[in-house]
């Protein structure tokens, strides 16, 4: 039975230089991008700040996709913009600039149709917010939390704090790196799991994402592709079908192994989609079909003919 997820976290503008050419006002923001994949699987809630020039049919698109805008915030003044330039191989990316505007005063304020939510996905805010949206709903199944470099250095004390109340961390292989001091990935995952999440996972590029539990460690490749035009967002798109499948998923008690390990596979089918469009424009375009098409290739791609044979050496 499907169940609802709760997605809080920014709502942005992008002016993105590409080496395809410049693309300015992209809509964009990791509760965007999350709640548009989520919302492909699973009823979505948004919690989120935008100003006066946050254009009506952006909102309306966003309805359309089945995601609950009622704890989408209009504050006098712009809304978050970022600006940024991508190397040629798309591989890394520069901070042109920088403008918070009304995310700048933004304190998460969870309506309260919106506190039952079982599946919370607090996105890359300050951990002191991500606090905040914690403790408002009411027992949830499931609250996954991302973090950044920025907050892993600026507010160690704040992220411990939130790391104590989460399930799942979400973050990618250089901020695990700088969160537990260790260069080794899998030691790098111990660390972090002794911290407080019960799951932790690392995501990787264009290299897929790792899975850290109590059942041991699991692996998704990311799709190749041939046409990548912009990976922001990626992420993003990952833990939002990540959340989005395990919430139409959902089951009696605790989330399954196998449950976690087929979400991945959505996830990572989501993050493939989002680097093949600028913006948010692949995300909000897909349909079933499209999902259902690369699932099947993602299942041959790791599909090996049956079980592997222990081969007996000489």
């Amino acid at each position: 039975m499907k169940k609802e997820v709760l997605v809080v976290g920014s709502v942005a503008f992008d002016d993105l230089e590409m080496p395809t050419g410049s693309f300015p006002n992209v809509l964009g923001g990791a509760a965007t991008y999350s709640s548009l994949a989520a919302s492909l699987f699973a009823p979505t809630r948004l919690v989120g700040v935008v100003g006066t020039d946050f254009d009506e049919a952006n909102v309306t698109m966003l309805r359309e996709h089945a995601i609950d805008t009622a704890g989408l915030e209009r504050a006098n003044g712009r809304t978050f913009r970022w600006k940024g330039r991508y190397a040629p191989d798309l591989m890394s990316r520069a901070t042109l600039d920088t403008q918070l505007n009304v995310f700048a005063d933004f304190r998460p304020k969870i309506p309260a149709a919106f506190k039952s939510s079982p599946y919370v996905l607090c996105g890359n805010i300050h951990p002191r917010l991500q606090l905040e949206v914690v403790e408002q709903v009411d027992r949830p199944k499931l609250v996954a939390a991302d973090t950044m470099n920025f907050w892993i250095s600026g507010e160690p004390k704040a992220l411990a704090e939130l790391m104590k109340k989460i399930d799942l961390l979400i973050i990618n292989d250089e901020e695990a790196r700088e969160l537990s001091g260790q260069h080794n990935i899998a030691r790098a995952a111990q660390d972090i799991l002794k911290r407080g999440p019960k799951e932790l996972i690392i995501k990787r590029g264009d290299c897929g994402a790792l899975l850290f539990d109590s059942h041991g460690a699991f692996f998704v490749p990311a799709y190749p592709l041939e046409d990548v035009l912009d990976p922001t967002g990626a992420g993003d798109s990952f833990a939002g079908g990540l959340m989005g499948y395990l919430a139409r998923h959902d089951e009696p008690g605790p989330i399954g192994a196998h449950t976690m390990r087929r979400a991945m596979f959505f996830a990572s089918t989501l993050g493939s989609f989002c680097v093949e469009g600028i913006g948010t424009s692949k995300i909000a375009a897909l349909k079933s079909a499209d999902i259902a098409r690369r699932i099947e290739q993602f299942r041959a791609l790791v599909d090996f003919g049956g079980k592997l044979e222990h081969v007996a050496l000489p």
